[in-house]
């Protein structure tokens, strides 16, 4: 019995020092309906995105309006007539809250630099 006591010690104080490292990698994901967020694509091996091919294509196109919440980890986004083949709910692993005002953010595509590498 003495021997089990000491391994069932052991055992919790190794998932305690494990859980201790996984809460440091944890976020809380709190989103609430009319949020803005970024949502996240996931990069695909001969796919442009943008004009842009590899390390250069974006991680998260957006930002996109938050429409309803549907159970605690899916949300439906409110999403541009293009993209009208996309299914409009996801997860909140696949969601990037946006800091600031979503209305100051410039598209990557009207975004125009000159040959002397300046702003048109």
């Amino acid at each position: 019995m003495e021997k089990v006591k000491i391994i069932k010690e052991r055992l919790k104080t190794s998932q305690s020092c494990q859980k201790s490292y996984l809460d440091v990698l944890r976020r809380d994901l709190d989103f609430k309906e009319d949020y803005w967020v970024f949502l996240k694509v996931s990069p695909m091996k001969g796919v442009m995105r943008s004009g842009k091919k590899g390390k250069l294509s974006p991680r998260y196109i957006g930002p996109y309006k938050m429409i309803q919440m549907i159970g605690q980890v899916a949300y439906k986004l409110e999403l541009l007539p293009e993209m009208s083949l996309v299914h409009q709910v996801f997860r909140v692993s696949m969601l990037k809250k946006v800091v600031g005002n979503p209305s100051v953010i410039v598209p990557v595509e009207t975004i125009e630099v000159n040959e002397e590498l300046t702003n048109k």
